[in-house]
């Protein structure tokens, strides 16, 4: 298995993820980390998704996810420990930073590198696969062979 690197992951999450790990840190008596913004088991619905070592001690999750309600003034907490599951593509910019689709229809383009898809597939160009082990990212083993787009992606106008 690979060891842990920290990476320069861009993240967009919903909430202030410092507020968010300090709450339920303090209320649950156990470390909380946020790990990344996704898709759980709808499209275009992302969720700011959050890990504990040990699992909850009523529901068993070690991962749950937070997003605002459609009215925007609640929060909506749901067990999401299906993030192991899945395959998150990413693509580095030529700073460094790592770059993921959180959502369905969330298209990143940087660098004439695109990403596309979040959960639901991953279409792009220059992208690498990570999974989700133990609250952190870490990059696939095997990554995919020709799954790139780069017609696709050099015909458009990154202007």
């Amino acid at each position: 298995m690979n060891k842990h690197k920290e990476m320069n992951i861009k993240h967009a999450p919903q909430f202030d993820t410092a507020l968010v790990e300090a709450h339920y840190s303090e209320r649950d008596g156990v470390p909380i980390s946020y790990v990344c913004s996704t898709d759980l088991n709808n499209s275009d619905v992302p969720f700011d998704i959050f890990f504990r070592e040990t699992p909850h001690p009523e529901f068993g999750n070690r991962y749950f996810g937070l997003r605002r309600t459609e009215v925007g003034a609640q929060a909506l907490i749901v067990g999401a420990d299906q993030v192991e599951d899945y395959d998150i593509g990413m693509i580095e910019s030529s700073d460094g930073e790592w770059w993921y689709s959180q959502s369905h229809h969330d298209c990143i383009m940087i660098d004439g590198k695109m990403i596309d898809g979040g959960r639901q597939y991953t279409r792009g160009n220059g992208f690498e696969l990570f999974h989700i082990r133990n609250g952190k990212i870490f990059k696939h083993e095997a990554q995919p062979i020709n799954h790139d787009y780069p017609d696709f992606v050099e015909n458009m106008d990154f202007s």
